[in-house]
């Protein structure tokens, strides 16, 4: 699939600025006024972050009422609820809170709802536990916001909730005793893109402030806030870096028994980065609530040693197999109803059904279907009585306003500018096909049918160096917002040693002007004549650090290549 390059273009003058002031590599400063650095000052807390620089609680719309009725509880000694959602997010945060509130407080207990019988976010069935078991207070972490008919019900069981959501609000809120959410419009807090888990933490540091505990007590839940960034794909700017960064180090000092349970058992050794966290914990802790019951992953991080973590870790990590092998058949499955609808070749849209798919991987497949069929996406399967499914976007195109376009067709949905669910009769499927292929043909741009590839900086293969790759790596952690650098070389020539390998991956020993460096193009195979052709070609890329046999060297993880023009 071809790719637009974006090469991005910073204030020259700036990264001069920049440069006399750093001394470091230009093609660095570039990168640094891209994301906003233009001062010394400035890049300091960029690559030093402080945990000082955290924004008080108490900024935060409610915080006192919540702080209060949370301290209420523990002097009335009444029983309280951790409520979250089923995924990392959810999950995480339920368990920073509940570990936490456990050290002050005795009769505390959690809540996962159940994917399937229950949905996302505050359900019924959760309240009717609560009140059957005598709980009072229910802290609700990564949902609530948009609950006010559940969280009054739960009011006329005398069940009071305290609500710490990221989501959008709506117009009307919740009658909750107290409501954290940075997003809400009259909510002072000077970062709004935390996480739920994130929002989480604000309250647990607010409760140690007034319970005058010790001001490090707190850090021990960070691996769990780190994982929740990770996952989330919140932005990794202002706090969350901050968060990032120190809950990475918690992680390779004195990691929750979880996650180490987790990396033993998907074979990653220390030190781990931000993106093992993406790749190594949050599918396997997904699958939990995708597969099955996603209370296993809760009990994975509370657990009281290593060897109980483990226990649990070897259920997510066979509910993550399971996830795989689910997403990959119906991948292919999926990919043979495209190729066989050859009209479909020249659609804007696809949309998927079959009856037998898992409800649970239905999203996965659907950004699947993206990498190869590179527009919006649909894809369904049998609930009950209903179809039911996810989509997901390319990026740039508004996919919840094109399914709100189709909603004449529709039971029910939701979601944002990016992906969505959607529940409709069977009858109603091919309508709605045709709907949202009109809608989208209508609305989205060519350019935006092309996948684009966004390059932060030109350099050359003599730039490359281990003291450049170390301030490199001191730019993390990466993620939205600050993602891991992309470079474009010019005028790269094949060594004759480049080699397919594993019938899909392009391996590359090439140079530029003398320079010679090694890299990996994985699914890139098809891109081989263009080296051994001869000629000279363009390259991107990221620079990776590879370790054998006990010695580190750096190469190109390539992302794609073209004939120089």
């Amino acid at each position: 699939m071809e790719k637009r390059w974006n090469i991005l273009q910073p204030d020259p003058d700036a990264v001069t600025a920049l440069q006399n002031t750093l001394k470091i590599n230009r093609v660095l400063c570039k990168i640094l006024v891209q994301r906003g650095i233009r001062t010394f000052e400035e890049a300091k807390l960029f690559f030093r972050p402080q945990i000082q620089q955290l924004h008080s609680p108490w900024l935060m719309k409610d915080m006192d009422k919540a702080v209060e009725r949370i301290l209420a509880a523990f002097r009335n000694n009444e029983k309280i609820l951790v409520f979250g959602d089923y995924d990392v997010d959810g999950t995480t945060s339920v368990a920073a809170m509940y570990r936490f509130l456990k050290t002050q407080h005795h009769p505390v207990d959690f809540y996962i709802p159940h994917r399937y019988r229950e949905g996302y976010g505050i359900s019924k069935a959760g309240i009717d536990f609560a009140k059957a078991n005598g709980f009072s207070l229910i802290v609700a972490l990564d949902c609530g916001i948009k609950s006010v008919d559940l969280v009054q019900y739960a009011r006329t069981l005398q069940i009071d909730f305290v609500i710490c959501d990221h989501h959008l609000p709506d117009t009307i809120l919740p009658d909750a005793a107290a409501i954290l959410n940075p997003k809400q419009p009259d909510c002072a807090y000077p970062y709004k893109e935390l996480c739920g888990c994130g929002v989480g933490y604000k309250l647990i540091t607010a409760l140690c402030e007034k319970l005058a505990l010790p001001e490090a007590f707190p850090y021990q839940y960070l691996d769990l806030v780190a994982t929740a960034i990770a996952a989330d794909i919140v932005p990794i700017t202002g706090e969350n870096r901050i968060l990032a960064y120190y809950g990475l180090q918690q992680v390779n000092k004195e990691p929750n028994a979880g996650i180490r349970a987790l990396a033993y058992l998907s074979g990653t050794r220390l030190p781990l980065y931000i993106h093992n966290l993406v790749f190594m914990i949050a599918p396997r802790v997904n699958a939990a609530g995708r597969m099955d019951d996603a209370r296993k992953a809760v009990q994975l991080f509370v657990a009281a040693s290593y060897k109980e973590a483990l226990e649990y870790a070897e259920l997510l990590h066979s509910d993550n197999s399971e996830r795989k092998e689910a997403d990959s058949s119906i991948t292919e499955e999926a990919l043979e109803i495209i190729v066989q609808n050859t009209t479909w070749s020249t659609r804007k849209s696809t949309v998927v059904y079959q009856p037998h798919w898992h409800k649970g991987v239905v999203g996965i497949v659907a950004s699947r279907l993206i990498e190869h069929h590179y527009r919006p996406t649909v894809v369904l399967t049998e609930s009950g009585d209903y179809a039911a499914g996810s989509a997901r976007s390319v990026p740039g195109f508004n996919l919840y306003e094109a399914i709100h376009a189709c909603r004449e067709y529709l039971i029910g949905y939701g979601g944002h500018f990016a992906a969505a669910g959607l529940t409709l009769s069977k009858e109603n499927i091919d309508l709605f096909r045709e709907k949202f292929e009109a809608v989208v043909a209508a609305s989205i741009s060519e350019e935006l049918l092309t996948p684009e590839i966004i390059i932060d900086a030109e350099i050359s293969f003599a730039d490359i160096s281990p003291a450049f790759f170390n301030i490199l790596r001191q730019m993390e952690p990466f993620g939205p917002g600050n993602m891991s650098p992309l470079f474009l070389a010019r005028g790269v020539r094949d060594t004759g040693f480049s080699r397919i390998v594993k019938e899909q991956h392009l391996r590359f020993v090439v140079q530029q002007q003398g320079v010679q460096l090694t890299g990996i193009g994985f699914n890139m195979a098809a891109k081989f004549p263009i080296l051994s052709a001869g000629g000279p070609f363009d390259l991107v890329f990221k620079i990776d650090e590879n370790e054998w046999q006990g010695k580190k060297s750096l190469q190109l993880r390539v992302e794609d290549i073209r004939v120089a023009g």
